[in-house]
């Protein structure tokens, strides 16, 4: 993908970019909070970030030019691209699909491993955008999106349009920006997206949406900040780490444990397909969500 859209939320530009607004955001964070800025913290998303980038090419290899390919040449129909239904269409069915590859990533285990490690930062800021997994291509995340392709959206068009989905979404994370009232509830504003990076019950696994909050009002995922109900950040469970690759790969150690101590098939894909916090009734330790 990266030699198609060579601005995605993996490449370098996008990665200076984040370093910069970084630098910015930190100032006006010691103004408004009155504390200093988590620094390490930064240092660790930028670490998964690179990290990110640097295994994002088999991603996109296999993601993209393989199964992508592949889809294609199997499609059900041609779409016209010089038509721009086409692409309102697109961009309607991304955002539903993108909503339940989202849920879905908080809901099963196997996908869970990998989208855990962009909730590890205990405080939210810019550099989260870019704390992204290392492995999507064995969560299967792609899967969600390959019909899509089969319905007559190129590939290329279909990543690269949640490319800049993700990229809209840069901006989301940061405390700095306070509720936008003209449009919370109908686009993912920085308020919605605090809401979906806390840990507290009435705001865990609540807002999925990538652009827009419509499909998270339509299944009863919506959730808006309450000012009165302070956003605790991070996993339930926090784990107590900088190391990027042990915030990339900690669940997928819970993960492969419990796979290998599960006994018979249905257990065994239940630990992969099943709710994080899954466990068998018999178990006599506590599998928690991080």
């Amino acid at each position: 993908m990266e030699q198609f859209i060579p601005f995605q939320p993996s490449s370098p530009i996008f990665i200076l970019i984040v370093v910069i607004a970084v630098f910015l955001e930190s100032y006006a964070y010691r103004k408004k909070f009155k504390r200093a800025y988590p620094w390490v913290d930064s240092l660790t998303s930028l670490g998964v970030g690179v990290g990110h980038q640097l295994t994002g090419l088999a991603n996109q290899i296999f993601v993209v030019g393989v199964m992508g390919g592949f889809v294609w040449e199997h499609r059900a129909l041609t779409l016209p691209e010089d038509n721009g239904w086409v692409y309102v269409a697109l961009f309607f069915g991304l955002e539903f699909v993108y909503y339940w590859y989202h849920r879905a990533a908080h809901e099963i285990h196997l996908m869970w491993a990998t989208h855990s490690s962009h909730h590890t930062p205990n405080e939210l800021t810019l550099s989260a955008s870019i704390r992204l997994g290392w492995t999507p291509f064995l969560s299967l995340s792609w899967l969600f999106f390959l019909p899509l392709v089969w319905l007559g959206f190129h590939p290329i068009l279909v990543f690269g349009l949640l490319n800049l989905s993700l990229i809209y979404q840069f901006w989301l994370h940061t405390r700095l920006v306070p509720r936008l009232s003209l449009i919370e509830g109908l686009l993912n504003t920085p308020s919605a997206h605090r809401v979906h990076h806390a840990s507290n019950d009435v705001y865990l696994d609540k807002n999925y949406g990538g652009i827009l909050m419509i499909f998270d009002r339509i299944f009863g995922t919506y959730q808006p900040e309450d000012r009165d109900i302070p956003l605790v950040y991070g996993l339930i469970n926090p784990i107590d780490t900088h190391n990027p690759i042990r915030v990339v790969f900690h669940v997928w150690r819970k993960l492969f444990l419990k796979f290998i101590a599960m006994n018979g098939p249905v257990d065994k894909f239940k630990a992969l397909f099943a709710k994080p916090g899954w466990q068998p009734s018999d178990a006599k330790v506590s599998l928690d969500h991080g």
